[in-house]
């Protein structure tokens, strides 16, 4: 039987030496002293029998780890999946340019990876790799049951997707570090419907 939880905790993941913490907000407008809380969508341009991203996971982790040391932000939820991610952050107080951070972080990866991938003419005028789409998605949270569902969305993308049955199966995402917290059961499920635009 499927275990749907009712909510999660309010609250964000936060890190702080070199350890995950569960903070507990009992005002959500919390969450945005440190600055605006985002959820994203970025895809690779190839989404075919593409499975780049977790080929090579631990250069796009030292591609997180590179920006955030410059430019700081939170990483509240992740997932990776082989050929596109989604993820929540939280940027710091009076810091808007999330932009700039996926910037430099899919500038960073590409440079690790070996050229030879098809590339379009526009690119070739641009002198871009042709790894990722130019745009990603964006969104707002606007309040705790958005971040929520967004959070919730993460999780199980690698389930809606048919790469695993069980969430906790999938290596690549914040999941179990939420369930090690105590914000979800280890056996959580959802049944999928979701009210949102996640970008896909």
């Amino acid at each position: 039987m499927r275990f749907v939880p009712q909510h999660i905790l309010y609250g964000y993941i936060a890190y702080e030496n070199n350890q995950y913490f569960w903070m507990v907000m009992t005002n959500y407008r919390r969450l945005y002293v440190n600055g605006a809380t985002w959820f994203f969508t970025v895809n690779l341009v190839q989404r075919n029998n593409n499975s780049l991203l977790v080929d090579e996971i631990e250069l796009l982790r030292q591609s997180f780890r590179y920006v955030k040391q410059r430019h700081p932000f939170v990483i509240n939820a992740i997932v990776i999946m082989p050929e596109h991610l989604h993820c929540i952050w939280t940027l710091p107080d009076g810091d808007t340019d999330y932009s700039m951070r996926w910037r430099l972080i899919k500038s960073y990866f590409s440079r690790g990876i070996s050229k030879g991938e098809a590339i379009s003419q526009s690119r070739i005028k641009r002198q871009e790799r042709g790894i990722w789409q130019r745009r990603f998605w964006a969104h707002l949270i606007i309040n705790q049951d958005d971040f929520n569902t967004h959070v919730d969305y993460i999780h199980w993308n690698p389930v809606k997707h048919g790469w695993v049955k069980c969430v906790s199966d999938w290596a690549h995402s914040s999941f179990n570090r939420y369930v090690a917290m105590g914000v979800y059961p280890e056996n959580w499920g959802h049944c999928g419907d979701f009210e949102i635009d996640g970008g896909e």
